[in-house]
């Protein structure tokens, strides 16, 4: 029997990668879109659009209604993708709206209908920090005490309520992406931003720092996977490559033959000046680069180990500089950096 696939977030990042993974391989899925969502996101997939907001239990009815349809409860799989990544330094309610109440609007309807199955999107952030370096792998336990920043603490909170309703008797799966980076983001994810600013020269330092990047596609799969053998309340860390912020400008501008960022900004400079860049970012609209919290994040131990994703779900990842060279080509494709005349450069 064929499965029916909810996915939550639809038009974003990770969620338009996996419903176009879903659609091309013929399965039969349902996306779920913010009311008058512009985007061209979904524009060449397979998907039946259904409007609704996770804030708003009423309008996700239609979402999870399957009584005209030949699909049973068991049938059905439920993707959880919607949410806000937020680095921002300000706090924002409709942050912890969509992230904490909305997860639990989502998980009152996966038990009520008694769904096959529900794969939650989590982050690394939810996983408490290991000091000295040490190896950051999973856990079954989340306190949103134990973490910074209002964007961790709200996923730490919605895992929690995951594994609660677990215990209840869902069927739920929680993957753990690290910093999701690729093609494919039609919106305006603080990591393309800044592939984006650098590309077309409005980033001109770097600042000494380093985090763990994933290709969106590798992701995407891990949650599939994860909707097809990941464990009842089982949680699996899908990372990819870490490395220095500046070894990745570095791999762009080979790709790219855009000019190399020489300048590393001092932390303490970076941090004093965060605030004066959020608020140049907000005037452009567009979500900010450096804060206090990504200034921190860059600082802190990511050391994320995918070992158990790997071993119980066959996850794999592609090197990092191919994912890279899929962005650029994917932006220049779409127009979304200013075209210039390509270096041929070798990255080996």
């Amino acid at each position: 029997m064929p499965k029916l696939y909810l996915v939550t977030g639809a038009c974003g990042h990770l969620g338009n990668t996996i419903v176009k993974m879903l659609s091309q391989s013929g399965n039969r899925v349902r996306g779920l879109v913010l009311p008058n969502d512009q985007s061209d996101a979904l524009r060449d997939a397979k998907v039946m659009i259904y409007f609704g907001d996770v804030r708003k239990p009423i309008t996700l009815e239609a979402f999870f209604d399957i009584s005209d349809t030949i699909y049973k409860p068991e049938d059905v799989i439920v993707i959880h993708t919607a949410g806000i990544v937020s680095i921002s330094s300000t706090h924002e309610a409709r942050i912890h709206e969509v992230n904490v109440e909305g997860t639990k609007n989502i998980l009152d309807l996966c038990l009520l209908k008694k769904v096959g199955k529900l794969v939650y999107t989590s982050s690394v952030h939810a996983i408490p920090e290991q000091k000295n370096e040490k190896t950051i792998v999973e856990t079954n336990f989340f306190d949103d005490r134990l973490v910074e920043g209002l964007y961790a603490k709200t996923k730490a909170k919605a895992t929690m309520h995951v594994l609660e309703a677990a215990k209840k008797g869902l069927n739920a799966t929680i993957v753990h992406p690290s910093g999701i980076i690729g093609p494919g983001d039609y919106g305006s994810g603080h990591l393309t931003q800044m592939v984006m600013d650098y590309l077309d020269g409005r980033l001109t330092a770097s600042v000494k720092g380093a985090y763990d990047f994933v290709d969106v596609r590798d992701v995407a799969k891990g949650v599939l996977l994860a909707s097809e053998i990941g464990k009842p309340g089982g949680c699996y860390i899908l990372s990819g490559h870490r490395m220095e912020v500046k070894e990745l400008f570095r791999m762009l501008h080979l790709i790219s033959g855009r000019k190399d960022i020489k300048t590393i900004l001092p932390m303490w400079f970076a941090k004093m000046t965060a605030p004066l860049s959020e608020v140049y970012y907000k005037i452009l609209r567009q979500p900010p680069l450096y804060t206090r919290y990504s200034l921190y994040t860059l600082q802190s131990n990511s050391n994320f180990s995918n070992e158990l994703a790997i071993k119980e779900l066959g996850y794999h990842t592609r090197p990092i500089e191919t994912t890279l060279r899929d962005t650029y080509d994917w932006l220049s494709e779409m127009k979304r950096i200013k075209t210039i005349k390509k270096k041929t450069v070798s990255l080996s």
